[in-house]
């Protein structure tokens, strides 16, 4: 009986969306986007672009019966920027893949230092990335696109930006880790807004 009674009480003290009236009451949270960072602005750009380009796409094809030869390749340069723009706000926040499992096991000396390797090896596996994208761009010269006559290094420029910004931000979430003394490889119920 007692289990019945406190489940009760803990059901009761839920938010309700329904009121007593039988009427749905649901309040929409405050948008904030005072958080939201630059390159969050850029990916949605493109993203925006890239659909607006599609749905050229299959107005013309389908709607038109006369499909734009253009929208297939941009479509896909607009994809590679939303992508590589984009993957910088997910090392911004530290939520990409990685594997915590070791650290449960190691010594906290061990999981340390091989949490700050980690960190790192991000920053110099960016960096390298971007001169690697510079220095690919500088061997394509005057290269141009398929279909559109625009140099294909306004899409390599962009990759570039990209890396540039995953290793800036990579920077900043290694600075963090060391500020605060962890990890999310170490204590993996932490989030880069934890403060101690």
């Amino acid at each position: 009986m007692n289990n019945t009674r406190h489940d009760t009480s803990v059901i009761d003290q839920m938010p309700t969306v329904m009121g007593a009236d039988g009427q749905f009451h649901a309040v929409d949270d405050e948008v904030d986007l005072s958080d939201t960072t630059p390159e969050a602005w850029v990916a949605l750009l493109f993203f925006w672009a890239l659909g607006l380009t599609v749905f050229y796409q299959f107005f013309t094809r389908y709607a038109l019966n006369n499909s734009a030869a253009w929208t297939e390749e941009i479509a896909r340069y607009l994809l590679i920027a939303t992508v590589f723009t984009g993957a910088a706000i997910g090392v911004g926040k530290n939520n990409h893949i990685q594997v915590d499992f070791f650290y449960r096991y190691m010594p906290a000396v061990l999981g340390r230092f091989m949490a700050t390797l980690v960190d790192v090896v991000r920053i110099a596996f960016f960096g390298a990335a971007t001169v690697l994208t510079w220095q690919m761009m500088e061997r394509l010269g005057s290269y141009k696109m398929t279909i559109i006559d625009l140099p294909m290094n306004l899409v390599y420029g962009v990759c570039m930006a990209g890396f540039a910004a995953m290793c800036l931000r990579a920077t900043w979430v290694a600075v963090h880790h060391w500020r605060r003394g962890f990890s999310v490889l170490e204590r993996p119920e932490s989030t880069m807004q934890d403060r101690d």
